[in-house]
């Protein structure tokens, strides 16, 4: 068996325990989608089985997206919880540079998205945003504490840090690695996966929504849920990313913001109200 070995002198304490629980979380899913291997793990190190990979087919898209709604409706207690058994901090971002990540539980999303996620990333990223684009974010923030974004959806089984680089296309299928898994709502992974590319994006929806339906409205929400990854990306990687988050804070509020016109979907989803798919740097 060939090994990949997950190692990194400065990863903070339980770092590695916290992704192998997250893999062992979102694999324990009959028919959900298959996740890296856990070898073995410990203070220092991560052991992996090693994946080959190919170049992914629109049918092997299709089945993952099918796949990955199984995942989600694996669900969770609440939103916010990490996986089962879990009781250690949780984290997002690289491995050279991880940021802390909220375990704290809720029972509506809405206030979940808010104190654990936007807020938090928000401060964090403070410096590097203007005025106006924080103006934006706190609106954001109040409409999610007041519950406008909430619907009807139980909490879902997420991997949380759903770009195209942590999903690994084998010969088998798509194997998901690299997870900050949590519970949270199933439109979030989807959203990564748009903000920057991902090989046959209408494939992976088509087989998603054979298996759920999304709920009406959900391409306006996108906006939504890539705001905090896009915030994460602004404290890791600079402003650079800035202009993509207030894009993406307006999308949300939208028709809220005066003058604001959404734009129609052009060339994948990440496309919508002027976001484009974001270069993303290399972890």
């Amino acid at each position: 068996m060939t090994e990949f070995v997950k190692r990194h002198a400065g990863a903070p304490a339980g770092y590695f325990a916290w992704e192998a629980a997250g893999l062992q979380w979102l694999s324990n899913v009959d028919g959900g989608v298959p996740c890296a291997t856990v070898v073995s793990v410990n203070a220092t190190q991560l052991t992996l089985r090693r994946l080959d990979s190919v170049t992914p087919s629109p049918e092997a898209a299709y089945t993952f997206g099918s796949r990955l709604a199984v995942t989600h409706d694996a669900g969770a207690p609440a939103f916010g919880a990490g996986p089962d058994g879990w009781d250690g901090p949780g984290y997002f971002g690289p491995l050279t540079q991880p940021l802390p990540m909220s375990l704290r539980r809720h029972q509506r999303w809405g206030e979940f998205y808010a104190e654990e996620r936007l807020v938090p990333m928000a401060d964090l990223a403070a410096a590097r945003l203007d005025t106006s684009t924080r103006s934006l974010i706190d609106g954001v923030v109040k409409r999610c504490r007041t519950g406008d974004f909430d619907d009807d959806d139980q909490p879902a089984r997420l991997h949380g840090d759903l770009w195209s680089g942590n999903l690994m296309w084998t010969p088998t299928g798509a194997v998901l690695i690299d997870p900050a898994a949590h519970a949270g709502h199933r439109e979030t992974d989807l959203a990564m996966l748009a903000l920057f590319g991902c090989p046959h994006y209408d494939a992976i929806l088509a087989g998603y929504q054979r298996v759920r339906s999304l709920k009406p409205g959900w391409r306006n929400r996108i906006g939504l849920h890539q705001l905090f990854p896009l915030l994460a990306h602004v404290v890791l990687f600079g402003g650079g990313y800035a202009r993509q988050t207030h894009a993406a804070a307006r999308a949300a509020l939208a028709p809220d913001v005066p003058g604001h016109i959404a734009k129609s979907v052009v060339g994948g989803l990440g496309n919508r109200c002027g976001l484009g798919r974001v270069a993303r740097p290399t972890r």
